[in-house]
Parts: structure tokens; C-alpha cells; sequence
């Protein structure tokens, strides 16, 4: 995992459990359930905690994240496994915004790390790949830039309407960012099971960083000179810059030639949706919201998908992946790894749910998970 692990793989960890709405509430029991067949032999402690924030609650109490419930998850806990939000009965979205959003940006949940991997040659849409062809992970500035709500209107409702969204970036998060990724991109490489730390003979990752300077040249300016200064400090890293839609047009021509991609808030939502996309799609895509050596909080990028919430079909991977990247978080890469290579095995023999051309439930595909942690563990 791209980060410093919190505990350095200690004996024992305290998870806040947010399922959340819709499907959350299906997938992440899933997840909590493979953490448990993982460690079980293991000689680990988790102590789980559920909280039940979410549309049921905002709904009732009229409560997103209660009273210092920020101070309570960064003092008492050392990460956090999230399920998902979005409720139709709640159009504004305000208790997502105010929950997911909320606890990035009090956290200083500053890494969003997005990797995508190809499991099986079925799930991409690009010709002729193979599964080395597609092993990348975007890290994306996750406090700053167009998503920090800064803007406004002028004469709104009238013919004469004006709305503004102002992006903001700053030269300590713009080169926070960099310098993390140029750091994964130095102590990793590639491996069987994903990303592991390199060794004297392993090449570093390769890094590209992405903006639009030629046409957003005030942020673009600055991204390009803290680039230009952080990079100087990692000869041995091969990087380099490409516009954002050049990025995302050379991805599916060849993404044989993507390691490490950073870039801002908006291009890393857009482009680590495209990456997810050419490995399988969002069903199989984990994210972790970090902040090194301190809380961090990891969920899956499906969403709450309401127009199946309830029908025992959600795809429970994307969340035993997240659970996988909260593992390796904590330093405990065994585990970290029994809960992909759980995954990766119901994909080789097709034991999935609708989303990916299966016939199985969730209940069904979680018991096949867990009976692969437990035979493996």
C-alpha cells in the first residue's frame, strides 16, 4: 500500500465500520467478515466499531456526522472501513457531502489512492491485454482544487445567471502529493500480488504526473514549478508530464506504459474512474483517503446503487479490496494479500454477481470468499 503503515504491523488494531446507504450496507459486512477469516490464525486483533451515519439517520435525527465525531475517529481509532452513501430520499445528498466529505477534509485525508489491476483478461474492454498490461495506481490530491466548494452566483434564476467554482491549490498540497507518489514510486514495484516494496533489484515505478497548463495556467503554473523542484530530488525515478487528455488517450492506446499517475482532484476523479474502467469497471476498484501514520479511511468507488439495494445481487470485491489496501495500511501484508487473492479466485472461475455476467448472489460469493481466506490462511 502507498503509505506508511500505522502500526508497522502490530498485534492489534481499533476499525470504525461505516456502511453507510444502499448497497454499503450489503457489501461491508462481507468485508468485515474476510478481515476476520484473514487474521484468524494469524495472531491479530481487530476491534470493530459500527456507526450508522447514513441517510436512515439523517432522516431520522436530522444528524450527518455527529458532535465531534472527527476528534473521536482520529484520537481512538486507527483507520476506517466505509461502505458507501447516496439515498434517494435525500436528493440534495447532503449527509454524503457532509460525512464523506467532511471526514477527507478534517482528516487531512490528503492521498486518494486508486489502483487498478487487471484479475482476468475477460474484464477489460482493450484488446489483446494481458494482465501485465494493466497494473497502475493514480494518487490523487484529495483536499484541494475545484471540489473544495469555493464559488457562487450572481443573478441566480434570472437569464443573466452567472456561477462560479473556484480551484484551489496550494504549493504545500500540490508538492505533498507529488512528493508521496515519487516516494511509492521509489520504494515499490511490481509483483505477484500487486505492489510490493522494492528490493536492490527491482526498478522503481515509473511516474507521470498530469495537469492542464496550457489552458489552466495560474494552478497549471504551479503544479509544473513544484514538479519541476520535487522531481530534481528522484533522478533514479523515470517521470514525466503529459497534459490530462493526452493522459487519458494514451491510457487506452497502451497502458503498458502507466505505473504511478498524480495529478489534482478533479483529473485524478475522472481518470482513476477510466483506469477502473480497463480493468473491470468500478465493481472491482478500492480506494484508500489517506494520511500517513495517521487515520485513514478506505471504501469502494461503486457508489450506494439504490436501483439494487436490497436484492441480494451487489458485487461484494471492490469492498474485500478496500478491506485489502486498510490491511496493507496497517502493515499486514499476508492478509492484505489473502483478500485479493480471494478475489482474484472467484473471478478465474466465475463465481461472481450480475454486474460481471455471473449468476451468483452476494451471500454466495461471500461464503466462496471466505471459505478461500480460510482454506489459504
Amino acid at each position: 500500500m502507498p503509505n506508511t503503515p500505522l502500526r508497522s504491523g502490530g498485534p492489534s488494531a481499533r476499525i470504525a465500520v461505516i456502511p453507510g446507504d444502499g448497497i454499503g450496507k450489503e457489501v461491508t459486512p462481507v468485508a468485515v467478515s474476510a478481515i476476520k477469516a484473514a487474521i484468524a490464525r494469524h495472531r491479530r486483533h481487530i476491534e470493530f466499531v459500527e456507526f450508522d451515519w447514513g441517510a436512515d439517520k439523517f432522516l431520522r435525527d436530522h444528524i450527518t456526522l455527529p458532535e465531534r465525531a472527527v476528534e473521536m475517529l482520529r484520537d481512538e481509532f486507527d483507520a476506517i472501513l466505509f461502505g458507501a452513501l447516496g439515498d434517494p430520499r435525500v436528493p440534495s445528498n447532503q449527509h454524503a457531502a457532509d460525512i464523506l466529505l467532511g471526514l477527507r477534509f478534517k482528516l487531512d485525508l490528503f492521498v486518494n489512492a486508486r489502483p487498478s489491476e487487471l484479475f482476468h483478461e475477460r474484464l477489460t474492454p482493450l484488446k489483446e491485454r494481458t494482465l501485465n498490461d494493466i497494473r497502475l495506481i493514480v494518487f490523487r490530491e484529495n483536499t484541494e482544487g475545484i471540489y473544495v466548494g469555493a464559488g457562487g452566483f450572481f443573478k441566480k434564476g434570472t437569464a443573466d445567471e452567472i456561477a462560479t467554482q473556484e480551484d484551489l491549490n496550494s504549493r504545500k498540497g500540490v508538492e505533498r502529493i507529488l512528493r508521496f507518489a515519487f516516494d511509492f514510486a521509489r520504494s515499490h514495484s511490481h509483483g505477484t500480488a500487486g505492489f510490493q516494496p522494492a528490493s536492490s533489484t527491482n526498478k522503481p515505478l515509473r511516474l507521470c504526473m498530469s495537469d492542464k497548463s496550457n489552458a489552466m495556467t495560474f494552478a497549471g503554473d504551479l503544479w509544473q514549478r513544484t514538479f519541476k523542484s520535487v522531481r530534481a530530488e528522484y533522478p533514479d525515478i523515470d517521470s514525466r508530464h503529459l497534459y490530462i487528455d493526452t493522459l487519458a488517450m494514451e491510457l487506452v492506446r497502451d497502458p503498458r506504459q502507466f505505473d504511478v499517475i498524480v495529478t489534482n482532484n478533479l483529473f485524478g476523479d475522472i481518470i482513476s474512474d477510466l483506469a477502473a474502467e480497463l480493468a473491470g469497471g468500478l465493481g472491482l476498484a478500492p480506494s484508500g483517503n489517506i494520511h500517513p501514520g495517521c487515520t485513514s479511511l478506505f471504501e469502494p468507488v461503486h457508489g450506494s446503487a439504490p436501483n439494487i439495494a436490497g436484492k441480494g445481487i451487489a458485487n461484494p470485491f471492490g469492498s474485500v479490496l478496500a478491506a485489502g489496501m486498510m490491511l496493507d495500511f496497517l502493515g499486514w501484508r499476508e492478509e492484505a494479500a489473502l483478500l485479493k487473492q480471494s478475489v482474484k479466485a472467484a473471478l478465474h472461475d466465475e463465481f461472481t454477481t450480475p454486474d460481471l455476467h455471473g449468476s451468483k448472489n452476494t451471500l454466495e460469493v461471500a461464503d466462496f470468499l471466505l471459505r478461500h481466506i480460510s482454506k489459504h490462511s
